[in-house]
């Protein structure tokens, strides 16, 4: 599958296919993974545009205080809540 996005969306796209089932990170740790340490923000904006959800992770990123955050996936928040517990994330 040859993926469609700008350069960081594609490097924060690539870096969330290596999240493991069952393990969640925060937006804030995707960005210092990908070297980006100040571009937490931005990583939340590529998940929320990232139209190959759940094949590409992004409900696997949550914010720094615990919450959700969001998800584009069909069937948004709820969606992205009921695939953490299928992967049986403590949420």
């Amino acid at each position: 599958m040859t993926l469609k996005g700008t350069k960081f969306q594609l490097k924060v796209w690539k870096y969330l296919k290596n999240i493991p089932k069952g393990q969640v990170k925060t937006y804030k740790q995707v960005a210092i993974s990908i070297k980006c340490p100040k571009s937490a923000r931005a990583v939340a904006n590529a998940c929320a545009k990232n139209p190959y959800a759940p094949k590409i992770p992004c409900h696997r990123v949550i914010r720094s205080d615990g919450t959700l955050g969001g998800y584009s996936g069909r069937g948004g928040i709820k969606q992205k809540l009921k695939l953490l517990r299928s992967e049986k994330v403590a949420i």
